[in-house]
């Protein structure tokens, strides 16, 4: 019998809920530095723009922003550069394929530590229409008012 795996939350892309529907969910390892784990575990991670692109077969997670180590010397690692996931190749070119169809992208979810080692949580897309973000927010907000009157209530 496996013991349950060990799970830390390193950062979430909080953006994507507001911004994205996501219709899949995949777990895929980060191919990463030595500098750039240490920075990751102290929590020094930007989602900004970052998504994920396919060359030559492979899986890249572009525009991640891993902060610099400070303890680091010379040889320490270039923030803002492509980073490979470890994916199947089935799963690969299933992402590839769908993220072909129109209004689909592949986008990082959550970076976490997973028995020590870096995972991040990747979704198949789609965009929200301005609107649709819109009723999002409302829809949200009055599901709060009313949770808050009920609690009230009591």
């Amino acid at each position: 019998m496996q013991a349950k795996p060990s799970i830390k939350s390193i950062a979430v892309n909080r953006k994507v809920r507001r911004l994205f529907d996501i219709l899949e969910r995949y777990e895929a390892g980060l191919v990463l530095k030595g500098s750039e784990i240490k920075s990751l575990r102290a929590g020094r991670v930007s989602f900004k723009d970052s998504h994920v692109v396919f060359r030559q077969g492979e899986a890249f997670l572009v525009d991640l922003h891993i902060a610099r180590y400070e303890q680091a010397s010379y040889l320490g690692h270039e923030p803002d550069r492509d980073r490979k996931l470890l994916l199947h190749k089935r799963e690969i070119n299933l992402l590839r394929g769908r993220s072909e169809q129109k209004g689909l992208t592949v986008i990082p979810l959550e970076i976490y530590l997973k028995d020590a080692k870096a995972k991040v949580a990747i979704g198949l897309a789609r965009g929200r229409k301005l609107h649709d973000q819109r009723e999002e927010l409302k829809r949200r907000a009055q599901e709060r008012d009313t949770a808050r009157e009920m609690a009230r209530m009591k």
